[in-house]
């Protein structure tokens, strides 16, 4: 099933959902708008024909300080079909949040706590949102390509 194929799919239940299809991506895939996420990612999981019982990846991008916007990027797999899909949203800079997953897949937990903690992206109803990667405090966001380095932690110099 093509990303076109499921576009139309989703468009008759929630024809606000999908903003574009990514042709260009591999796998092909969708962007979301990010308010309609959660009800389109359970249309995704409980769809019959489609079935992404599998969310195998979630990361994060940043693109650039002249479009001052961060991705979320989802990678599905619905392993009864055998289709790949991408998702994505497009979120502020200055604010970036959006809608956690954890009640659809518990994969997600781990997954968002990572784009958390290296990009900053706030995911609403996280059960436990914290670092991962990081000590708790430490400051900024590394793969933001904003991020400054830090000259010192806990009294010791960082050298890169």
């Amino acid at each position: 099933m093509t990303a076109i194929e499921i576009k139309t799919l989703i468009d008759e239940s929630l024809p606000q959902a999908v903003i574009q299809v990514v042709e260009d991506a591999s796998p092909q895939g969708l962007e979301l708008e990010p308010h309609f996420l959660v009800e389109t990612m359970l249309f995704l999981h409980s769809h019959p024909q489609l079935y992404f019982d599998s969310l195998s990846c979630i990361t994060g991008m940043d693109n650039g300080a002249e479009l001052e916007e961060l991705e979320v990027i989802y990678n599905l797999y619905s392993l009864p079909n055998d289709i790949h899909l991408m998702t994505k949203v497009k979120l502020e800079k200055k604010n970036p949040v959006v809608d956690s997953l954890t009640g659809i897949w518990r994969t997600a937990d781990w997954h968002e706590r990572e784009v958390y903690d290296l990009f900053g992206i706030h995911f609403n109803q996280h059960p436990d949102l914290r670092r991962i990667l990081l000590p708790a405090d430490w400051e900024g966001h590394p793969l933001r390509k904003d991020y400054k380095e830090q000259s010192y932690y806990r009294g010791i110099e960082v050298k890169y």
